[in-house]
C-alpha cells in the first residue's frame, strides 16, 4: 500500500545559531572565570603586602634617600598598575609583566640606595615584595617562566643580600633559611595556579564536547524532521494532486483536482518558510472529526467516517491535529492507490486519553518489512509524521485487509 515515490530531496545540515553562540560562549567560561578569582585574590593580597612594604620602607632605616625613593617609587608603583589591572581584569599579562621585570632590576640596584643601613636582624621592605614577583610572573609568563623566576628572584636577592652583610656562617644560614622559605613559597602559589587552571581548561573542554556533541543532535534531528516534512509533502499534496487528476471524469472532479495542484505548487514553492506546524491552539475533538471527514471525502468520497467523541474528549494541540489529520490522509490516498479503496472506513475516537484514528480497507495486503527504503508513503508521511508530535503509528496488513492506527496520547 505505499506510495512509489523516491526520496529525491535531500536536505543539508544546519547548525542552529543558538548553538553556535553557546559554543563560542563555552570555550573558556570556566578559565575566564578562574582567572577572575584568581585576579581578585592576588590582587587583594598584593594590595595588603604593598601597604605593608610601605609601612617597613617609611619605618626603615635610610640608606640614600634619593635611590631609595627611586626603588620605592619604581616597584610600589608598578606593583599599583599591577593590582588595578588584576582587580579589572584588563591589562594583567602586560602590568604583572612589568612588575616581574622590575622587581628583580630593584633587587639588583638595592646596594645603592641601602648603603650602610642592612642589619642581619632587620629585612630591608624588599622582602616583603619577594612572592609578589613570582606570583606577577605565574600572570605574565609561562610555566617554565614561572618556575625560572620562582628560583631566580629568591636566590637574586638572598645573593645582594650576602653581599651587604659579607658570608659569615650565622649570616649564611639565616639567608639560606629566608631563600628557601620563599622558593618553597612560590612553588606551591605556581602549582595552585597551575592546577586551578589545568582544571578549568578541562572543564572547558568537556563543556564544549558538550555543546558540540548537543549541537550536532540537534542539527541531525532538524535535517531528519525536514527531510520527513519534504517527502510527506511530496506524497501529501503533489501524489495526491496526480492522483485526482488521474481519476477526474466530472468537472467537478477536475476542479477540484486543479485546485489540489494549486494548493501543492503553492506548497513546494513555501517549502522553506512552512514549519510544518504552524498556530497550536487546541482544536475541539467535534472539529477534528469534521475535518477529518472532509480531508478523507476529498480524497475518496465513497470513503466511509465513523465518529465516536467521549464526554471527557479534551481539545487537542493544533499541531498535534495537523499531523494526524496528514497522516490520515495518506493512509486513505495509499488505500486508494493500491488498494482500490476496497471496503475504505476510517474510524475516529476520542477520549480523555487522547485520539485514536483507525483507517481500515480489505485489499489485498502488503508486506510491511518488505517496503523498499526508497518509498516513504507510510514511513515519512505516516509513521515519522505522528512520531514527530509523539504519536504512534502502526501498520497490521495480510490477505484479507490493512489496518492503519494512529494513536497520540494526550496524557501519560
Amino acid at each position: 500500500m505505499p506510495a512509489e515515490l523516491p526520496e529525491a530531496i535531500s536536505s543539508r545540515p544546519r547548525r542552529p545559531a543558538e548553538f553556535r553562540e553557546a559554543l563560542a560562549q563555552t570555550q573558556r567560561f570556566t578559565q575566564s572565570r578562574i582567572e577572575r578569582i584568581l585576579g581578585i585574590v592576588v590582587g587583594s593580597g598584593s594590595a595588603i603586602i604593598g601597604v605593608q612594604a610601605l609601612f617597613g620602607a617609611l619605618g626603615g632605616p635610610v640608606g640614600d634617600p634619593v635611590w631609595g625613593t627611586a626603588l620605592l617609587v619604581l616597584v610600589l608603583g608598578s606593583e599599583l598598575l599591577m593590582v588595578v589591572a588584576l582587580f579589572i581584569g584588563r591589562g594583567v599579562r602586560a602590568f604583572a609583566g612589568l612588575f616581574a621585570v622590575v622587581f628583580p632590576v630593584a633587587v639588583l640596584l638595592w646596594p645603592l640606595a641601602a648603603g650602610d643601613t642592612t642589619t642581619v636582624d632587620e629585612q630591608p621592605w624588599l622582602w616583603f615584595l619577594v612572592n609578589i614577583g613570582t606570583v606577577a610572573a605565574a600572570f605574565s609568563m609561562p610555566l617554565a617562566g614561572q618556575i625560572v623566576w620562582a628560583f631566580l628572584i629568591p636566590i637574586l636577592y638572598s645573593a645582594v643580600r650576602l653581599s651587604l652583610l659579607g658570608i659569615t656562617g650565622a649570616v649564611l644560614v639565616d639567608v639560606a633559611l629566608d631563600t628557601i622559605f620563599a622558593i618553597i613559597l612560590a612553588s606551591v602559589l605556581i602549582v595552585v595556579g597551575w592546577v586551578m587552571r589545568s582544571l578549568a581548561a578541562r572543564t572547558d573542554e568537556g563543556r564544549e564536547g558538550a555543546v558540540r556533541s548537543y549541537a550536532q543532535a540537534a542539527a541531525a534531528d532538524a535535517v531528519e524532521k525536514e527531510r520527513v516534512a519534504v517527502a510527506a509533502l511530496m506524497h501529501d499534496s503533489v501524489l495526491a494532486a496526480l492522483i485526482a487528476a488521474e481519476r477526474a471524469d466530472t468537472p467537478r472532479e477536475r476542479a477540484l483536482a486543479v485546485s489540489m495542484a494549486r494548493e501543492a505548487l503553492t506548497r513546494l514553492a513555501n517549502v522553506d518558510h512552512e514549519a510544518g506546524e504552524g498556530p497550536d491552539a487546541p482544536i475541539a475533538p467535534a472539529e477534528i472529526a469534521a475535518e477529518l471527514a472532509t480531508h478523507t471525502r476529498r480524497v475518496h468520497a465513497a470513503a466511509a467516517v465513523t465518529t465516536e467523541i467521549s464526554p471527557d474528549a479534551e481539545p487537542v494541540p493544533g499541531r498535534v491535529v495537523r499531523a494526524l489529520l496528514l497522516a490520515t490522509a495518506q493512509a486513505v490516498t495509499n488505500s486508494v492507490e493500491h488498494a482500490g479503496a476496497a471496503g475504505l472506513r476510517v474510524a475516529f475516537r476520542a477520549d480523555a486519553e487522547g485520539i485514536d484514528i483507525r483507517v481500515i480497507d480489505e485489499g489485498p495486503g502488503f508486506e510491511a518489512d518488505r517496503v523498499a527504503e526508497d518509498r516513504l508513503g507510510i514511513r515519512a508521511s505516516i509513521i515519522a509524521r505522528v512520531a514527530a508530535v509523539a504519536g504512534t503509528a502502526t501498520v497490521d496488513s495480510d490477505a484479507s485487509g490493512t489496518t492503519i492506527g494512529i494513536v497520540w496520547r494526550g496524557r501519560s
